[in-house]
């Protein structure tokens, strides 16, 4: 069997919320370079024309955009009616949309950037996995099984950063979910994961004068030697929206050039 027929996506959809840049794109693209349909959920869809061409130049099937706020609880089920209506079913769902804030300490961090935090990464997230649930609970009972649940995770979750207690708490939470998925949706061949990356440079940063100096930082501080790139998102996500992984389930995959392992 080769590579290539391993981590075969053809005939799945693959769904990410924040999956115009960033994670959820390396997430998609991936997918995309192995013959999945994609669709990508997102609250800012401008460039929604130039995105579906460049993913279906990697190899997307078919491609489907829809415009959603995660925080709005309504609008996350309009957007997977939404894609079920065009793509037909949904085999991997990556719960990914979410913002980050740093407080000046525990002590300075304001109720309203605590509960914007949660809206989207904890909220959000449920929300996006509880309807992936639905689906692929109703889809096995027509005697069609299986499927694959992935959050999005962070460093976070080990490491203490002081400002950023609410921003590890959702990740944690999340964690916690996804464990406590991977043991319902076992009997419905659904498993569920956690996709924890380290430090990334995304389309959106790599660029940028003032993420040099962060970039260094954690080349230093990285057993590999250099930051994360989008392509280092991209197998993983193969693999784990792919048959491939269909024995794995309720784990944590750490994406991070070694950088969790290094004692400093």
């Amino acid at each position: 069997m080769t590579a290539m027929s391993l981590f075969d996506l053809t005939g799945k959809v693959v769904l990410a919320t924040g999956g115009m840049s960033g994670i959820g794109l390396a997430f998609l693209q991936g997918c995309a370079r192995q013959g999945a349909s994609v669709a990508v959920l997102d609250r800012n869809t401008g460039k929604a024309a130039e995105l579906v061409a460049h993913l279906e130049r990697l190899g997307a099937a078919r491609v489907h955009v829809e415009s959603v706020d995660v925080t709005d609880e309504a609008a996350v089920d309009a957007a997977f009616a939404g894609t079920l209506a065009a793509l037909g079913r949904i085999d991997c769902a990556f719960a990914n949309a979410g913002i980050s804030h740093r407080a000046p300490g525990f002590d300075g961090l304001e109720s309203a950037d605590y509960h914007r935090l949660m809206d989207v990464n904890l909220h959000g997230a449920f929300y996006t996995l509880r309807a992936a649930v639905r689906h692929m609970k109703e889809r096995a009972g027509r005697g069609d099984p299986g499927g694959s649940i992935v959050a999005c995770g962070s460093l976070s979750i080990y490491h203490g950063l002081p400002g950023m207690e609410h921003y590890a708490a959702a990740k944690a939470a999340l964690q916690a979910m996804i464990k406590g998925l991977a043991v319902e949706m076992g009997p419905y061949g659904v498993r569920a994961n956690m996709l924890v990356p380290g430090f990334i440079l995304t389309e959106l940063t790599a660029d940028k004068p003032e993420t040099k100096p962060i970039a260094e930082r954690f080349a230093a501080i990285t057993p590999l030697g250099r930051p994360g790139e989008m392509s280092d998102i991209e197998g993983p996500a193969a693999y784990l929206a792919s048959d491939a992984s269909k024995f794995q389930s309720g784990d944590t995959m750490v994406i991070d050039g070694g950088r969790l392992v290094r004692n400093v």
